[in-house]
This record gives structure tokens, C-alpha cells and sequence, in this order.
């Protein structure tokens, strides 16, 4: 979900009380509230004493009291995605009140523990701090949490990349059930909350996120993008998914018929399938998928799902529009009737309507940020610490002294999706402790901007809304001194000398209002632009990858005729010398000099240049923090560097510590790392490239752009799955027997440690294109000096299944496979190879009807949707083409075929510019979605078929018959 203001609202207790109405006796002893009746036979007392009004009510996020039926007020959605964040004020969906608990690791920190039960620990503590706040305001705090996050990190240029776990599908699955089962409880029935998995399906991009169609192959679809999910629910540790805002293959996820066919199929347990903030809207209001709000709702009903996230609290609207849709014959009450059964039977499970609330009614807010909790989190942030590498200076031995500076060394950020932390220990505080003699300074760069044209100063005037940033000083002033954080990718903030508050966009001026960089527009980040000839241009990145702002999608500071500052074109942008006040890069090496060690702290802003609604352009640090660490080092060859960041960037160094953002405890997990209290033991969850040329974010065929570990056949900065450690491992006696798979790991190093073993597999020869190597399995464990243990992975036969596209069926081909066991995907250190009986896929027969969308290989198309419920067809134009290897084919082409304008489509041997075997003539349809039929006598044959498009058209299927 999404917020558009992060104004947080105080909801008065008297309306909490107003809204949950108190059960009335006579309600007691209803069918529906007694626990010891199965829970369908209570849903269907239920269903059958609402009137429709009430059910569909019932289908909003804000589902409203029957006082009548002793029925209390409902809301879904509370974030708590590494901890409780915020929820929904009643009075206005985008008015959001923060909680202010236990903060953990940001997720993709959590997954880097690549430790489970530590994870599900985690998300048990969240489940608890929900309830507590549930206990002080349910109808503000409602038990239906939007976590976990499982899309793959596909690309880390993505903005949301801090929220999922891992590139790999079952590293993720394993995370995602392990923080889900912890939400839920252990009770077999009851629900401590009801986790819904979000965002279904392959959403790694958040540019024009509502229009961008994923173009997903039948193979990678359920080999890659279904996984994750398909394991939680498998396991049982969630209770439904959240459409996301894409499309794919041409049709709106929120409309999408997966939700009912392909996910409820994974469990026998009751799904309750809920949208994205305002996703429903945006079917008509953006994508224009339909006509009208009644049918683009009942298409969003009958997908399968069954909460709409739209208009607050507010539920007239919805009920307004399923009502039409309901008179005009779209759905019927059956629909309706189903969807509010599986909204209840999730009611019932979390004890809403037991007389005594369910088993864990009697958790209470104590439990909030409790001395538990914190203790938690200080372990799982160590544990979520990555070193990357090690020159010998870690770990800290007893230093006298210490130089800890950088941007980050004393300050900790939230995210979007966190909440507020109730206290801070930064990685200043953790050192502190431990070191008597501490200099530091942040490392930054004071500056000041002088208008060339003018010779004025970019100057503050006020901290007020109004008091826009003027050209006023002639010589620089603490008003018109600026402290620069260069913060990725050239994007940075400037926080005024004299008043402390950050440059920020008015929209069309600029002002100093506020603290830190927030709102849905972030509308604190520039861009300092140096020129030939040594000037800066200063471009306004507030609203960087959002279309529409007064058609400038780069705004620039500008300076008007009247010599106001304001934002226009480029053409239009102000030319300015960046002036050094004082150089904090040099004082922080000067500091660094005296000390016995450094420790430099740098990284990213969570919500600077890359967020909800904003991807990244490179992975490259700052340029001022990239100085930075240059000049420490240079100054103290025993120097560590902590990057703090929510995704790779491409930075090197030779003692290098990773962590993401990670909560309240940071300092103290950092110090427990970096002075040996806690050997290091997190492994990376996705690979670290070491370019930004990478392939457009937008392709999402990882198989041929060669993206993440899985198909990447070039040199990383740093790999999948890797992190090192104070002491040494060995492997060895690796053995494959059955369906387990064995080797004996040995700390031979001299310190206690813990090491992340890794099973991955790669079939050598297959009728698919198969993955470079391929997680199967991952253990944690902790050996003492000379200790041994032999790690058991179970490896089925069915865990290596491919989809067959040719035949539309999972099978197990008869191959030989490498079993790799290693610490890292590019570190292997025991292998063998194990013989697999399977079945040797058979010559593809086009003598049958084939689906387009089955093919081998193409180039061009983009993949659109049969029509609006379901079917995936292939869409081409003229030289884009798609391939059947390997083929069997007749004499007689009937090909299913749609054109606005007609078209044609070539068959041709061997390639794409081979013989032509014939050219059937596509009729014109009038619109994509009117099929037609077209055939044309062609040359039989054997071997590679290509069919090359020729005008614009769709391809349904064709049959190739004798």
C-alpha cells in the first residue's frame, strides 16, 4: 500500500468508541458467536442474517459495525513490515498515525540472516507489539497486517528493493513463511494477525508502476515470479496476497484471474485476497481498462479478491458501485456472498466475534517496544551485518582511540514503511561505549551557491512555508551556507548552516520548512550538475520519475525576470558556483590521522533517490561520500568503512561492513560487529553488480538480460549469497544419497563462528535454458574452534522440475546434475554430480493447436492479454518474431488471430530471415480482442520454425496440421 501525505493524525477515543459498538445481548447466543461450531457453519449463520447492504459493506478495508448482530467495526491493513509502522486514520485514509515501537532490520537486512527461526522470532514480536496496539485502539490498529513483501528483487535499481528479501525465490519463500508463521501465532486455528503477502505479481518497478506491463514467458512466470509466493501459502503462513499496481502481460494485476485459479490452489485453507490502495480506481481512472467504475469493481470482485482498499473510510462509493454492477447483471449475490465468506472466515479466526476475543485477546500494549524486544533487535541486526571484506583490521581490538565520522556515524533514519523508533543508538553511541577517546564529524562538505549571473547567494529566509529561499546574500552567511549530503547517484540534500531545516520544492519555489526529507513527493533532493566550464546547474529531483508536473519531468532552479528563484526547463536553469565554506572531508581525515582507528559511516537516505513511486538511476555512492572514505583512508590505512543502505551500491574498500537501515539498534549491533562480540554470519540475498549497465528495468526475461545470480555470467562486485567472517570453515565428505544430500563443516579458524552452508544445483544438459546455478537449501549453524558438523539437506527429485511450456505440465527431465555446496554461489567448496531418471522431452508436435505464448525464443513481441478475464496471447509488428525449436509441423496453418487493420505473418525455416515456408493473411478483426481465424498452405517439415510478424496483430494459437 501506499500513502500520499505523512501527516500524522490523534484519533480521538470518542470516536473509537462510537465506532465499536458494543455487542448487544441478545447477540450472544447467535450460531455464529459460539467457537465450538466449525467455522464454515458459522460464517454461514452469518452470511445468512446480513442483509446485501451489509455484506457488501463488508468488502471494504473499512468495514463498519452491525450493531445489530453484535458486530464491531473492522479496518485491514496495518503495515508491519520490520516492525509496526502505521495505519489508516478513520476520518481520512491518507492521514496516517505512526506507531512508535520496535523498529527491525529493514526487510531485505532480516533475509540477510539467512536464519529462519531468528526471522520468525521477529515476526512473533511483531504480531505482538499489533496486538498491543490493537488493545489500545482497534478500530485504528486493525489485526489484518500487509507483510510481508515476497517480490523478488529482480533489479536493485527498483525503489521498493529494501522491502522484499531476495532475488532467490526460495530464500524468499523460506523468509517470507518464517515472518509470516511468526505473525500469525502457533495456534492451529486462531490468528494472533492475518499476514497478507504483497505485491501479486512481478512488481520490481515503480516508474509509471500503474502502466508498465510485466512481460512474463509461461516458464519464468511459475519457475520465478510465482514461488515466493506459492511457498508461503503452501505453508500456510499467510492468509492472502495484495494485487499489485502493474500489469502483466497486457492485464492489470488487480484484475487479474490468477488471485482465484493459481493462488487459492496452493491451500485448502480459506485466502482472503485484498487490493492496493486505490488500485480498483485505477483501472479506470488510469490504465482506462474499462468503462465504468461498476464493471472495472465487479471485475476486481470476481478475480478474486475480496477487499477494496479505496476512498478512507468511507464505503458508500464501493457499495454504490457493486450495487449497479449487481443490477446490471456483472455479478451476482453468490459473488458477493463468497467474497464476504472468506472475509469472515479471517474475522473468525482472529476471535473477533468469539465472546471472549480468542486466545490472544489478552496480549497488551506492555508488550511494545518491550526490553524483550529490544534485546531481539540488537541480535537480529548484528546477525543481518554482512562484512564484504576484511583487510585484518576488523575485528577491534581495544582500540585507545577512534575517529567515527560520516554522514550516517550519528544519525538513524526510518523508512516509508516503518514506524517511529522510540529511542536511537547510532553507530557513535555503540563505538562510545566501548572507546574512551572518540573525535567525530559527519564529513561533509559546507558550501555556498552563487548565482553567476547575479553574484548573489542562494540565501533562507524563514522556516515557514511561505518564506521561500531567495538570491539575497552577497557574501556567504550562515543563511546562505549549505551542508551537503551527496547521497547516491549524484542526489543530495542541503541543510541551511543558519536554520537548520533542509532545501526543499514548493513546487514551483523553494523554501526551508522541514527537518528531514518526507512526503510522498520527497521534495528535499537536488542535483548538482557541474558543467564545462566549472559552473553548477542545481536540477530539482523531488519529483524524479513522476510524470505530469506542469510537463517538467526534470525541473531545474531557475531564476525569473523579477530574479525570484523557481523550477523550469533545463533551457531555462540558472548557472551557480559551488563555493567550499569549509571542508568537513579534510577535517574528517585530519581526525582520522590522530586516531588509532577510523570507522567511516556512510550509505543511503531511505527516502532519497529511490522509494515508492521513485527508482534509482545507478547504484553509485555519492561523490562526496565516496571522497570521504578516500581521505580517511588515506590519512589511516586502519580504516572501516559501514555502509548503511537499503540496496547494493557500487563501493569498495578494503574493510567493508554492510547493514541496511536497521532500527533502534544499529549502534550497538555495529559495535557488537565491529570489536568481535558477534562473529559476522550475514550472507548477501542478491547479487551486488559491479556497473550500472545494466539492462532496462523494465525487462523482467531475467533468463536473457541475465539478471540476478541465477542467469548473471559476469564478474559481480560482490556475490549472492556471500559474507565473511572472523574465522575459517572447512568442507568435506560431501555426499548425495537418496533424496539427502551431506557434508561435514569444520571451524578451523580459531574463534567461534557462524557459517551459512548453501546447497545449489545445476543441470547440465536440459530442452530449457537453465539457471547458472540454483539455490536448494541453506543452513545456519554455529561451530566452536575444531568443531565439526554434518549439515543434512533434503534435495527430492520433484525439487528439480522445470515447466515443460512445450507441454504445459512440471517435469523432471533425465539429466545429470552438479550438487554445489559452498558459502557463497560464486564460493563452492565441496561438489558432485547425481544421475536424475526422468523423462526426455519429446519433439514439439505443431500438429496440434499451440499456444503462441508457448514458444521457444522471440524477439520484438511484447505479450498482451486474450481479452479482460483471462489468456495471454503474443502481440507483434513487423520483423518481430517468435520460435518453436526443436518441431514437428504439417502442410496446413490455422492460426487464431486479431488486427485492427490486418496483417500477416511469415513462416520461415531455421531463422528469423530463413526460407519462407508460406505467409498466412490475418484478417481485420476491428480490435484486439474480436478473433479471427486465418490459414494458408505452408511447407512441412522438421527442425527450428519462425514466425515473423508482418503489421500489427495478435497471435492466439496456431495448428500446424498434415
Amino acid at each position: 500500500m501506499s500513502r500520499r501525505l505523512r501527516t500524522p493524525a490523534v484519533l480521538a477515543l470518542t470516536l473509537t468508541a462510537a465506532l465499536l459498538a458494543a455487542p448487544p445481548a441478545t447477540a450472544d447466543d447467535l450460531p455464529f458467536r459460539n467457537p465450538a461450531l466449525p467455522v464454515e457453519q458459522r460464517v454461514s449463520d452469518l452470511l445468512g442474517r446480513l442483509t446485501l447492504a451489509e455484506k457488501l459493506g463488508l468488502l471494504h478495508q473499512s468495514q463498519q459495525a452491525v450493531p445489530r448482530l453484535g458486530i464491531p467495526y473492522h479496518k485491514n491493513g496495518t503495515e508491519a513490515l520490520h516492525g509496526i509502522a502505521w495505519s489508516n486514520d478513520l476520518a481520512d485514509n491518507w492521514n496516517q498515525k505512526l506507531a512508535r515501537g520496535t523498529v527491525f532490520p529493514q526487510a531485505v537486512g532480516l533475509a540477510s540472516t539467512w536464519d529462519p527461526e531468528l526471522i520468525r522470532k521477529v515476526g512473533s514480536a511483531v504480531g505482538d507489539e499489533t496486538r498491543g496496539y490493537n488493545a489500545q485502539n482497534p478500530a485504528l490498529w486493525g489485526l489484518q497486517v500487509w507483510a510481508p513483501v515476497v517480490d523478488p528483487l529482480r533489479d536493485p535499481r527498483a525503489g521498493r528493493n529494501e522491502e522484499g528479501y531476495s532475488e532467490d525465490p526460495l530464500l524468499t519463500g523460506a523468509m517470507a513463511t518464517a515472518y509470516g508463521r511468526g505473525l500469525q501465532g502457533d495456534d492451529p486455528f486462531y490468528l494472533k494477525t492475518a499476514p497478507v503477502l504483497k505485491h501479486y505479481l512481478a512488481y520490481n518497478n515503480e516508474a509509471n508502476r500503474s502502466l508498465t506491463s510485466a512481460n512474463l514467458t509461461p516458464k519464468l512466470k511459475r519457475e520465478y515470479y510465482e514461488q515466493a509466493f506459492r511457498i508461503a501459502i503452501k505453508a500456510d503462513a499467510a492468509t492472502g496476497v495484495m494485487a499489485s499496481y502493474n500489469l502483466v502481460n497486457g492485464r492489470p494485476n488487480h484484475v487479474n484471474g490468477d488471485l482465484n485459479e493459481v493462488v487459492r490452489s496452493w491451500t485448502d485453507r480459506t485466502l482472503y485476497n485484498v487490493s492496493d490502495a486505490w488500485g480498483p480506481h485505477a483501472l479506470t481512472d488510469v490504465e482506462k481498462y474499462y468503462d465504468d467504475k461498476p464493471e472495472a469493481f465487479a471485475a476486481v470482485l470476481k478475480s478474486g479478491q475480496d477487499s477494496f482498499t479505496i476512498d478512507g473510510s468511507d464505503s458508500g462509493p464501493l457499495v454504490a458501485n457493486l450495487t449497479a454492477a449487481l443490477d446490471r447483471g456483472l455479478i451476482t449475490e453468490a459473488d458477493v456472498d463468497r467474497a464476504v465468506g472468506h472475509a469472515l472466515t479471517i474475522r473468525f479466526r482472529l476471535g473477533h466475534l468469539d465472546p471472549d476475543g480468542g486466545p490472544y485477546k489478552k496480549i497488551t500494549a506492555d508488550v511494545i517496544d518491550s526490553p524483550a524486544h529490544r534485546k531481539l533487535n540488537r541480535e537480529t541486526a548484528a546477525k543481518a551485518a554482512v562484512l564484504l571484506r576484511n583487510s585484518g583490521t576488523l575485528p577491534l581490538k581495544s582500540p585507545a582511540s577512534a575517529a567515527v565520522v560520516g554522514p550516517l556515524s550519528d544519525k538513524l533514519h526510518s523508512d516509508w514503511y516503518a514506524g517511529t523508533m522510540p529511542y536511537q543508538v547510532t553507530p557513535l553511541a555503540g563505538i562510545k561505549e566501548r572507546v574512551s577517546d572518540v573525535t567525530t564529524g559527519a564529513g561533509l562538505e559546507r558550501v555556498a551557491l552563487k548565482h553567476l549571473d547575479s553574484g548573489k547567494y542562494l540565501t533562507a529566509t524563514g522556516t515557514g512555508p511561505d518564506d521561500n529561499a531567495a538570491l539575497t546574500d552577497t557574501t556567504p552567511t550562515p543563511a546562505s551556507q549549505w551542508d551537503l549530503t551527496d547521497w547516491v547517484a549524484g542526489v543530495s540534500t542541503l541543510r541551511n548552516a543558519g536554520n537548520g531545516k533542509l532545501l526543499g520544492g514548493d513546487w514551483r519555489s523553494l523554501d526551508t520548512d522541514d527537518d528531514e526529507p518526507t512526503g510522498w513527493y520527497v521534495q528535499q533532493q537536488f542535483a548538482l550538475e557541474r558543467q564545462a566550464d566549472g559552473s553548477h546547474l542545481i536540477r530539482y529531483a523531488g519529483f524524479e520519475n513522476v510524470e505530469g508536473w506542469y510537463g517538467l519531468p526534470d525541473p531545474y532552479v531557475t531564476v525569473t525576470a523579477d530574479g525570484a528563484l523557481g523550477l523550469a526547463p533545463k533551457a531555462q536553469a540558472a548557472r551557480f558556483a559551488k563555493e567550499v565554506v569549509s571542508d568537513g572531508i579534510a577535517a574528517a581525515a585530519e581526525q582520522a590521522r590522530r586516531a588509532e582507528v577510523a570507522v567511516v559511516v556512510v550509505g543511503s537516505h531511505p527516502w532519497v533517490h529511490g522509494r515508492e513511486v521513485h527508482d534509482r538511476d545507478n547504484l553509485q555512492l555519492g561523490d562526496g561520500q565516496k571522497r570521504l572514505i578516500e581521505a580517511v583512508r588515506a590519512a589511516n590505512p586502519r580504516t572501516v568503512v559501514v555502509l548503511e543502505t537499503s540496496y547494493p551500491v557500487i563501493v569498495d574498500a578494503p574493510t567493508l561492513l554492510w547493514t541496511t537501515h536497521a532500527g533502534s539498534e544499529t549502534g550497538h549491533a555495529v559495535a557488537d560487529v565491529l570489536f568481535g562480540d558477534v562473529n559476522p554470519a550475514g550472507r548477501l540475498t542478491q547479487t551486488w553488480y559491479a556497473t550500472d549497465e545494466l539492462p532496462s528495468i523494465l525487462d523482467y526475461d531475467l533468463a536473457r538480460t541475465g539478471m540476478t545470480y541465477l542467469y548473471h555470467e559476469g564478474d559481480p562486485l560482490y556475490s549472492f549469497g556471500h559474507g565473511l567472517s572472523y574465522t575459517t570453515f572447512g568442507y568435506q565428505g560431501l555426499r548425495v544419497r537418496g533424496d539427502q544430500v551431506s557434508v561435514k563443516v569444520t571451524n578451523t579458524g580459531e574463534v567461534r563462528g557462524e557459517e551459512v552452508v548453501q546447497l545449489y544445483t545445476h543441470q547440465h544438459r536440459s530442452r530449457f535454458k537453465q539457471p547458472v546455478r540454483q539455490l536448494r537449501g541453506f543452513q545456519r549453524i554455529a561451530l566452536a574452534p575444531g568443531e565439526s558438523k554434518t549439515v543434512t539437506f533434503p534435495l527430492r527429485r520433484d525439487d528439480l522440475a522445470v515447466w515443460d511450456h512445450t507441454r504445459g505440465r512440471w517435469v523432471v527431465e533425465a539429466a545429470t546434475h552438479d550438487v554445489l555446496v559452498g558459502s557463497a554461489s560464486d564460493r563452492i567448496r565441496a561438489r558432485a554430480t547425481t544421475r536424475v531418471t526422468g523423462e526426455t522431452i519429446p519433439v514439439r508436435d505443431l500438429t496440434r493447436t499451440t499456444r503462441a505464448m508457448d514458444f521457444d525464443d522471440y524477439s520484438g513481441v511484447e505479450f498482451a492479454d486474450e481479452n479482460k478475464v483471462s489468456g495471454d496471447v503474443v502481440a507483434g509488428s513487423a520483423g518481430d518474431w517468435i520460435a518453436f525449436t526443436g518441431a514437428s509441423w504439417g502442410s496446413r496453418l490455422t492460426a487464431s488471430v486479431s488486427s485492427v487493420t490486418g496483417g500477416s505473418v511469415e513462416l520461415r525455416r531455421g531463422s528469423p530471415t530463413g526460407p519462407v515456408l508460406g505467409t498466412v493473411q490475418a484478417p481485420a478483426t476491428g480490435g484486439v480482442y474480436r478473433w479471427g481465424t486465418a490459414d494458408a498452405a505452408v511447407q512441412a517439415g522438421t527442425g527450428d520454425l519462425y514466425l515473423v510478424f508482418r503489421g500489427d496483430l495478435r497471435l492466439r494459437d496456431v495448428t500446424l496440421a498434415r
